[in-house]
């Protein structure tokens, strides 16, 4: 008896076809059907649709994959663009609101058309009180000299001589009675156009401290203007080298001889109180004597001025609620670009690097001072990382902290100037290395891109051999159907011979 065994043979998995493969197969078969169209059988061969057919099968799977490649690159470049402008983007409207003092405890004032109050970057102002009285304001020597009927008409040429120093005034401070100079060496200025808008051009290109301006007066003529810089020991003296020249019309100051220009104001010391301590400054603009507190002397103040400060609360939650929105959208751009199935930058390194810099910016420590118990990272603040890599922001840790740890808070939003690992330099740190032209999304850029340009080659070379091709068989086959009309003749000539012998029998 015979036995008969049956088996099972597990059927080999059959891959799918990638685009390109299945591409070029398409175009095979179309030209196969175009042949076999060609060669129907009695009604010759059309020359040219054949070669067109052969040719396109000869290269249809690597135009194919070209095509292919070249959408790809094209759709990595556009990716890489949109990754590196969206963190871009962040960093800089990050580093706006940073800089914009919205999210930094404020200086106030009680009088502010006396006395500004600014706080100056980076520093602590939240428990600031002061008072401060403005007496008199620093004030800058001012001259004018004797109208000239025409400012372009030459005057002289030469040399004058600038001297700082401290002066002493006449009590309604029209007259300079007394001058010292200061221990820096005088200025010489060069007269080489002698006109007056000439001269005020030398001074000005001095750069010494005193600005020259020429002024039309009610009657027309033309007056040279001098003024200096506020301050006590920024009194000048101007004087003509030559005691014979021209030029000494324009002599103002002590010891000078100058008899044609009139002193307009002085140079004086701004006198302020703060805090029962009588003080003076140079300038109008005052950075030391309030830690952390730029003052603006606008006016005398009759009475006292008050200066306390005021704290962001309000701006710095909406700032960490805006961090976060803008996080998330940022980060989902990042996720989809480095997909690593759908992903264009699924194998880019800088888009993967990008993703792994953003998943750990709320553990990142962002400011290094503080007390005791003060946060200093994003997930101290209450901001908590999803399941899916988003951000969400607990309002009520935030408040609560704040309201603990104010100036630590602060610090962890401060400017890049101030705090070189806060969240802006953070951010801003991330997106420079995405633009990185090195190892950033621009290094990938211009990979892609040098890609495409070889692409572009490769298939120059391909449309080179397929016009080769193509008249090589075009001459073949029309070799071939000049001798296929011979043959045809031939054998037309035949059969009509033989029609004729059998028809004389």
């Amino acid at each position: 008896m015979t036995t008969t065994i049956a088996t099972t043979s597990t059927p080999t998995p059959t891959p799918t076809p990638t685009p390109a493969a299945t591409s070029a197969a398409s175009v095979t078969r179309n030209t196969a059907q175009q042949v076999l169209t060609s060669l129907n059988s009695g009604s010759g061969i059309d020359t040219a649709s054949l070669v067109t057919a052969l040719v396109q099968a000869q290269f249809a799977a690597k135009n194919a994959a070209i095509t292919a490649r070249n959408t790809a690159l094209t759709a990595q470049i556009s990716t890489a663009a949109t990754l590196k402008s969206t963190i871009g983007n962040f960093s800089t409207a990050l580093t706006s609101l940073s800089n914009g003092g919205t999210l930094q405890t404020q200086p106030v004032s009680s009088n502010p058309s006396a006395l500004g109050a600014t706080a100056i970057s980076g520093a602590r102002v939240g428990n600031l009180t002061a008072s401060v009285t403005v007496s008199a304001l620093a004030t800058a020597q001012t001259v004018r000299a004797a109208p000239v009927a025409d400012r372009t008409a030459t005057i002289a040429t030469g040399k004058l001589t600038l001297t700082f120093g401290t002066a002493a005034y006449s009590s309604d401070g029209t007259a300079m009675t007394g001058f010292t100079a200061n221990a820096g060496t005088p200025v010489s200025i060069t007269v080489t156009d002698g006109s007056l808008d000439g001269i005020a051009g030398a001074i000005n290109a001095a750069k010494a401290g005193v600005t020259a301006s020429v002024i039309t007066d009610t009657d027309g003529k033309a007056v040279l203007s001098l003024k200096g810089t506020t301050g006590t020991t920024q009194a000048f003296t101007l004087k003509a080298d030559d005691s014979g020249s021209a030029l000494s019309q324009f002599n103002t100051g002590y010891g000078t001889g100058g008899t044609t220009t009139t002193l307009t104001g002085i140079a004086a010391n701004a006198q302020l109180t703060v805090d029962g301590v009588t003080v003076q400054r140079s300038s109008n603009t005052v950075t030391d004597l309030v830690a952390g507190v730029k003052l603006q002397l606008n006016a005398v103040s009759t009475t006292p001025v008050t200066l306390s400060s005021s704290r962001p609360t309000s701006a710095l939650v909406q700032m960490v609620s805006d961090v976060v929105d803008t996080y998330n959208q940022v980060y989902a751009s990042a996720k989809s670009a480095t997909d690593p199935v759908n992903g264009d930058l699924k194998s880019d390194t800088a888009a993967k690097t990008m993703l792994r810099s953003l998943q750990t910016l709320t553990t990142r420590t962002l400011t290094s001072s503080g007390s005791d118990g003060a946060p200093t990272t994003l997930a101290q603040l209450g901001v908590a990382t999803n399941r899916d890599g988003t951000l969400k922001v607990d309002t009520a840790i935030l408040n609560k902290v704040i309201a603990a740890y104010p100036d630590e808070v602060e610090a962890m939003f401060a400017t890049t100037s101030s705090n070189a690992i806060g969240l802006t330099s953070t951010i801003n740190g991330i997106s420079l290395a995405a633009a990185s032209s090195v190892t950033g999304l621009g290094a990938s850029t211009a990979r892609y891109t040098k890609a495409q340009t070889d692409l572009t080659t490769e298939q120059a070379k391909i449309t080179s051999a397929s016009d080769t091709m193509s008249n090589r068989l075009t001459q073949q086959f029309s070799s071939m159907n000049s001798k296929v009309t011979a043959y045809k003749a031939t054998q037309t000539f035949l059969e009509n011979q033989i029609k004729a012998w059998y028809s004389d029998k």
